[in-house]
């Protein structure tokens, strides 16, 4: 395996670890404050955050390479409100989109087909992964402040049965 890109991927692999990680202080917040429908969401975010690391750990190990994974800061605990949440949660996806595309260029780059291979999977999940959090962003900015309204987003986020 081209030492560029593994080392690339080992960079992503930890940074999924990092949202799974993040999503979980999320699910925690929320679950504080007692909103468990959101809770919910974010925990089963969190659960396909880590597998999406386990999908690459897995793809490095399958190439013979070596996985290298790193600490993880302290992610944020304390938000204004839930719709403060779900912004957040829209400005990580993109930025992980964005992650997943320069790491894309740089397997086209060095030719590491098999990586590009492999990396088809997480540009088709993060259209997704955006797509999902737009919606949710744009809900919450249509009801505003409204409690009724944000108690039913609560419980409509409730509804997510699995991680993708």
């Amino acid at each position: 395996m081209n030492a560029t890109v593994l080392s690339a991927i080992n960079e992503q692999i930890n940074s999924e670890f990092e949202a799974s990680h993040t999503y979980l202080a999320m699910a925690a917040f929320c679950d504080q404050q007692k909103f468990l429908g959101a809770a919910k969401w974010l925990r089963l975010q969190s659960d396909e955050e880590r597998t999406h690391a386990m999908k690459l750990f897995d793809f490095v190990l399958a190439r013979d390479g070596r996985v290298q994974l790193k600490s993880i800061d302290q992610p944020q605990g304390d938000f204004d409100s839930l719709a403060t949440v779900f912004e957040q949660v829209l400005k990580h996806e993109q930025r992980v989109t964005a992650q997943i595309n320069t790491l894309y260029e740089l397997c086209f780059q060095e030719k590491a087909f098999a990586e590009m291979t492999e990396l088809q999977w997480f540009l088709t999940e993060q259209v997704e992964e955006e797509k999902v959090a737009r919606e949710i962003v744009a809900k919450f900015r249509l009801v505003k402040n409204d409690p009724a309204a944000v108690l039913d987003m609560d419980r409509e986020l409730g509804a997510r049965s699995t991680a993708a």
